[in-house]
């Protein structure tokens, strides 16, 4: 159950049993990332090559309460959507530590793939390709109420071939009603045919450069 300030209790929060995972057959290996609020190591659960993401719980009650409503919130989410553009979600547990289990992309981030091909531009069938996998993987975050807050390269994840992206990181993600996804702060977003529209012309543009 979601608090009427958006946040998950631990308490409240109830993991499904086939989204809880085996702290004793999850090996950690090293770190390849790390946020303000939490660290992402490479590692290995039951014979498979995965993310793990351990979050800090924090030193203030204040913090602990905070962090732990954003990994129950998180958590809830990950295994509500599924979607080839989302980060696969695997699994989770809450002791001895909050942890987030994904698979493992071995592309990296979409900020690291751009500053490496510096100074060749992206190309155009690819800048395409990537803006498609972003958009599919917002629409279907919107179609199930989810606004995820923190779209940034960093949370764009490639695959190994670097042919695709996936949205990563749904600490920040918010549940909102239709009517509040509708309505932003500058006003409300008209859904009228030339959104469609657009997105024909995209899709059609794409087949064209490929």
């Amino acid at each position: 159950m979601e608090s009427a300030n958006g946040l998950y209790s631990v308490q409240e929060f109830n993991l499904d049993t086939k989204w809880l995972i085996d702290p004793k057959v999850l090996f950690v290996g090293p770190k390849i990332g790390e946020g303000a609020h939490a660290k992402v190591y490479e590692g290995k659960y039951e014979n498979q090559n995965v993310a793990i993401k351990i979050v800090h719980k924090g030193d203030t009650p204040e913090e602990i309460a905070k962090r732990e409503g954003r990994f129950a919130r998180e958590v809830a989410m990950l295994s509500r959507v599924q979607h080839k553009n989302l980060v696969k979600f695997i699994g989770a547990c809450r002791e001895p530590a909050m942890v987030i289990v994904t698979e493992l992309l071995l592309g990296g981030t979409l900020r690291k793939y751009l500053l490496n091909i510096r100074p060749r531009c992206l190309d155009m069938h690819v800048a395409i390709g990537f803006a498609l996998d972003i958009a599919r993987a917002m629409e279907c975050l919107h179609s199930h109420g989810i606004i995820h807050r923190d779209l940034k390269p960093e949370n764009l994840l490639l695959t190994a071939d670097h042919k695709t992206v996936k949205l990563a990181d749904f600490g920040l993600a918010r549940e909102e009603s239709l009517t509040e996804m509708m309505t932003a702060e500058t006003g409300d977003i008209p859904l009228d045919g030339s959104r469609a529209l657009q997105h024909n012309h995209i899709e059609a543009w794409r087949e064209e450069a490929l």
